[in-house]
């Protein structure tokens, strides 16, 4: 019996030296692991390190990062300031919030940071490819003419890059250095002040088809997803221009979605890999392209852009160069790039902040009927089992009559052939061919334009609180070029430094009550909206900055208009979704709402009100 209690006190005994002798080695390696990074700092600099932790040898914070999410960044913020240290994703990261801050970052481009897009292992995969590109680049200027203008040879050349090496796409050098021009000219005339051209196709009810089909639609929408599908059917109907049946261009969307999935992915061209898949996105995209682009040659140009394709057409012939279905497909796929994830999540987050706030959208509606521009829609009358059927006019008594006697419980999508009622707040009312498809509807339909859009004063406040609160993109990362001091500490060169757009929306001292969604905030009678732009930076800022920040408003302005015109909605689960902030803010397991048309009650409610 002796025996047996010594033999289980020595088990005991080394599993207790054993436990404590695991613990002090890993707490003596952690303290080397932050000893090691410690030793990192430019000793020329008096200036002490920030404030942080950079977690467990090899792995950092990585999977503190991973599993807490904005929490993870909120307690370090909270715990060590607006400048602090850590390590994710296998490198030293510099966290900083604050306008100030930031103002030093993004106006530091080129001088103090450098934008850093592609991991190391990322880069090495496409030396190749980009020496092959330079070499033959640097060829054509030694056996070039003359003098070469390096600056606008430069941007050539980093053009050339990112369509053969990013992007993989095959062009013949001549029109490559042509597509390069006409993109930088289209670059500055599309998203600069007039915005004609692509707003004049958002005229043509984009956004009202897509609404009216979420509200004929059987059961509840999935938004973000359908969002990213509106985000695709705009930049194929509206920035090119095309004609895609609505079948085919979800089966586009999806697609598009595939390539965007696995665009930075490994390069290993093997079975079932992103790679692999991406190029099979990739050549769908091109074959349905260059069919579609086919038809649009043949038409006649005209000297009136109706679209971005239309300007590099014409362009293209005024210059004498004539772009073919090779060049076109390519640049196609070029523009849809710009306007894809981070429209569709502002535009998934705009619907969860109205339904989340009703009174803000009231208010908004109350603006829209002040400017003349309320719904002037077909009405739909409440059947008993609470969905909403469309009143016929009598030319489609006969029709009208088989739907009022229908005892099912789906919504009824008006069909080609019929007519709707169009009764409005002021004026007869008016007969429609009911195309949904189509949505081009008569007389006493609205007309939005540019100027009218600016006029909605309250509107652009909310689409504005929207990206304060919700910002597409929680922040960016750069690479310090040279050591340089931020808010007292010193910021080593070679460290990555991510800047934070959305703490410092939550964070920044000119916002009254910062957690609260108040569009308000932006009115002109409110001090807010006006005190420094790096405190509002959802499209970022400096050199870098959204170019397409203009168009993305105008998109999600329109949205709201049409929203507010057409459709009521509500939330198809029992409580709101969370938001995954990485890499682009959208709802986890996605923002499932049901939407249904307005009747006429609904209609006229906000009217009588004013």
């Amino acid at each position: 019996m002796f025996l047996l209690e010594v033999s289980y006190f020595m088990v005991l005994s080394t599993a207790f030296t054993s436990i404590i002798s695991v613990l002090l080695l890993l707490a003596v390696s952690r303290q080397l692991w932050s000893f090691r990074w410690r030793m990192t700092k430019d000793r020329t600099c008096k200036l002490p390190l920030p404030n942080g932790s950079m977690g467990w040898p090899l792995f950092g914070e990585t999977f503190h990062w991973l599993l807490q999410g904005s929490s993870f960044h909120i307690s370090r913020r909270e715990k060590y300031g607006n400048v602090f240290r850590t390590h994710v994703l296998g490198k030293p990261v510099i966290r900083v919030t604050g306008a100030e801050n930031i103002r030093k970052i993004l106006l530091g481009e080129h001088n103090l940071i450098l934008a850093k897009v592609f991991s190391h292992a990322a880069l090495e995969t496409y030396i190749p490819r980009i020496q092959s590109v330079v070499r033959t680049e640097v060829e054509s200027w030694c056996v070039n003419q003359g003098s070469i203008n390096v600056y606008p040879s430069a941007k050539a050349l980093t053009f050339r890059i990112a369509v053969r090496v990013l992007l993989g796409l095959s062009v013949e050098d001549d029109y490559l250095d042509y597509l390069s021009k006409t993109f930088e000219q289209l670059m500055e005339n599309l998203f600069s002040l007039p915005l004609d051209v692509p707003f004049s196709g958002l005229r043509k009810s984009v956004v009202r088809t897509e609404v009216e089909s979420w509200c004929v639609n059987q059961g509840s929408i999935n938004v973000y997803p359908s969002a990213k599908a509106l985000t695709f059917r705009i930049a194929v109907r509206v920035l090119l221009g095309l004609s895609v049946e609505d079948d085919y261009l979800d089966y586009l969307s999806k697609t598009f979605e595939q390539l965007m999935e696995n665009l930075f992915s490994l390069p290993l061209d093997v079975p079932f890999s992103g790679l692999r898949k991406g190029i099979k996105a990739r050549d769908i995209l091109h074959e349905c392209m260059e069919k579609t682009i086919a038809e649009k040659l043949k038409q006649s140009q005209s000297k009136e852009y109706s679209d971005a394709l239309d300007y590099m057409l014409s362009s293209a012939k005024e210059n004498g160069n004539e772009l073919n279905i090779k060049e076109l497909k390519e640049s196609a796929v070029e523009l849809i790039f710009a306007a894809y994830s981070t429209t569709a999540s502002a535009s998934t987050s705009l619907i969860l902040q109205l339904m989340r706030h009703p009174s803000v959208a009231e208010k908004a509606k109350q603006e829209l009927v002040s400017q003349g521009l309320n719904g002037h829609r077909a009405h739909f009358k409440s059947c008993k089992d609470g969905n909403s059927l469309p009143i016929f006019p009598e030319a489609s008594a006969e029709k009208r009559g088989t739907h009022e006697e229908s005892n099912s419980t789906t919504k009824t999508k008006p069909q080609k052939g019929f007519e709707l009622t169009h009764h409005t707040t002021s004026g007869p009312p008016c007969t429609m061919p009911a195309t949904v498809e189509e949505g081009h509807y008569s007389c006493h339909q609205p007309y939005l334009s540019l100027e009218k859009l600016s006029q909605l004063h309250y509107l652009d406040c909310v689409v504005k609180e929207v990206l304060r609160t919700l910002p597409p993109v929680s922040g960016g990362y750069r690479t310090a070029l040279q050591t340089f001091e931020l808010d007292g500490y010193q910021i080593p060169k070679g460290w990555s430094v991510m800047y934070s757009i959305r703490d410092t929306h939550e964070t920044a001292a000119v916002y009254q009550s910062p957690e609260l969604f108040d569009p308000d905030r932006f009115g002109t009678e409110r001090e807010e909206g006006k005190a420094g732009r790096f405190n509002f930076i959802p499209f970022g800022g400096g050199i870098r900055s959204c170019i397409g920040r203009k168009l993305a408003q105008i998109i999600l302005k329109i949205i709201v208009v049409e929203l507010l015109n057409t459709a009521r909605w509500e939330l198809a689960t029992p409580t709101y979704p969370k938001m995954q902030t990485v890499p682009i803010v959208h709802p986890v397991n996605g923002l499932h709402v049901c939407f249904n048309y307005l009747n006429s009650h609904e209609e006229s409610n906000v009217s009588q009100k004013l």
